[in-house]
């Protein structure tokens, strides 16, 4: 017997039986096969709240840093003598994934990975536009659609992160340009 609801004793099981004898030891069946359902069923329940919560600690508490400098170079080892992967310009945001001494190896919004020197990182909230639909996102006068649009951004630029609202972010570019984006645009913190 498959139950919707560990929890709940289907009625028309309760409703067939007329021998109480047999009511009397088919309900003693019946309630230890549903308390063992049901603590089954709660510690599955239990187990998936924890492991979900834990991944959104994880998450929430990996910690980004920005590039210090312009032309930063991304490397796949720790050390100078490792080959260069990519060069980074400033501001750019990087999730940290480890740290070897003074190298930290980051990882960027396209999922790239490599090591930079510790000092040529900062704590800085930056964001990176992560979605290139039809070439260019909408920054606008206040947090929603219905606010004027006074700018556009194409994939790849990089804004300073100054406050967050409503699944949205008042962001700054390095021209002046103040505005807000939709915070699923943009990667970073």
């Amino acid at each position: 017997m498959t139950l919707k609801h560990s929890y709940l004793v289907p009625y028309s099981v309760k409703a067939v039986i007329k021998n109480k004898k047999m009511k009397k030891v088919l309900n003693i069946k019946m309630n230890r096969y549903l308390q063992g359902t049901y603590l089954r069923s709660t510690a599955l329940t239990l187990s998936a709240i924890f492991f979900s919560f834990f991944l959104l600690i994880t998450i929430a508490h990996s910690e980004m840093l920005s590039v210090k400098g312009e032309k930063v170079n991304l490397r796949s080892g720790p050390g100078k003598n490792f080959p260069v992967l990519y060069e980074y310009g400033k501001g750019f945001p990087l999730m940290v994934v480890t740290k070897k001494g003074d190298w930290v190896k980051v990882k960027d919004f396209e999922k790239d990975s490599g090591w930079i020197h510790k000092s040529l990182l900062i704590k800085k909230r930056q964001m990176v536009v992560k979605v290139a639909s039809r070439g260019k996102i909408n920054i606008r006068s206040g947090p929603g659609t219905k606010y004027k649009k006074i700018g556009e951004a194409y994939y790849g630029v990089i804004f300073d992160s100054l406050l967050t609202k409503s699944g949205w972010v008042k962001v700054r570019h390095e021209t002046g340009l103040t505005g807000w984006v939709k915070r699923d645009l943009l990667w970073g913190y």
